[in-house]
């Protein structure tokens, strides 16, 4: 099994935002507790972060010819606006889980509205590291039946 991690635009600099809301975790080390998680789960994982919209799209849109089971999505900003990243979910038929660190509903106004989650299977937000671990059980689980 075969699950594909895309981290938005920002995460790579988590280290430097504000800890209280993102807790204080690099990427890099977030991706370590990613892989030692997948490990426990007999998962493989592709990681991939960006900050450009496009690129996003051509990797979930890659994951049409792949051996992809799963995909676990932190959007970041693009959860709010990007409709070329919800298409390119859209046409999956593989579980898509949107994850986010914060809460998202608990923030600024303009956070509470994902136009990503509508064409996910789930979300997974505001229990920082743990919903990336947690969707990865999930679309383990859901791969199971």
């Amino acid at each position: 099994m075969k699950v594909l991690i895309i981290h938005g635009p920002n995460l790579n600099i988590l280290e430097k935002r504000e800890p209280s809301i993102y807790g204080g975790k690099s990427l890099d080390e977030i991706n370590g507790l990613i892989m030692a998680k997948a490990r426990e789960l007999d998962i493989e994982v592709e990681i991939f972060q960006s900050n450009f919209e496009g690129e996003i799209v051509e990797k979930i849109q890659s994951s049409m010819n792949s051996n992809i089971d799963g995909i676990i999505i932190n959007p970041a900003a693009f959860t709010h606006y990007s409709i070329a990243i919800r298409d390119a979910i859209e046409v999956l038929d593989i579980p898509v889980i949107e994850v986010h660190l914060s809460n998202i509903y608990r923030r600024e106004e303009f956070r509470a509205k994902s136009v990503i989650a509508p064409v996910c299977l789930g979300q997974i937000t505001g229990l920082g590291i743990y919903s990336y671990l947690i969707a990865m059980e999930a679309i383990k689980l859901l791969n199971q039946d």
